[in-house]
């Protein structure tokens, strides 16, 4: 069996956003040479989140709204952890969206749904952060 590894870094300079990583995921399966096993990419921070969906900008935006009533940012001050720091409602998004996804890889290529993607969701911005691409198979 093989296995590869990979780190995709971002610097997002607003609080929160959704970036499709698809085509880096594609290209490092591409490098790797694996045509048979599973991708598993991840948030490399607990204020970040990688998850599947669509990509589809009304989408990105009910989940922006929908985010945000389950966890709101203001007033930062009705959460514990922003003591000294205001980003507790960011951990709690990850938490809603997820850490991690792993994909089958089939033929050499991502085996997806229809309409699948795979997004990195930053929710506390402004900062250097990294997701990890590890891909094992044959």
């Amino acid at each position: 069996m093989k296995s590869y590894r990979q780190e995709l870094w971002f610097n997002v300079p607003t609080r929160r956003a959704f970036i499709n990583i698809t085509p880096e995921v594609e290209k490092a399966l591409k490098k790797s040479g694996i045509r048979e096993g599973l991708v598993l990419v991840n948030a490399m921070h607990i204020t970040a989140s990688v998850f599947i969906n669509d990509n589809e900008s009304g989408l990105h935006h009910d989940y922006e709204v929908w985010l945000e009533k389950l966890a709101p940012h203001e007033p930062v001050s009705q959460y514990r952890h922003n003591v000294g720091e205001d980003n507790a409602d960011a951990h709690m998004k990850r938490q809603v969206m997820g850490r991690e996804v792993v994909v089958a890889v089939t033929d050499g290529r991502l085996d997806f749904g229809t309409w699948e993607q795979i997004f990195y969701g930053e929710f506390d911005g402004g900062r250097k952060k990294r997701a990890l691409i590890k891909i094992i198979g044959e």
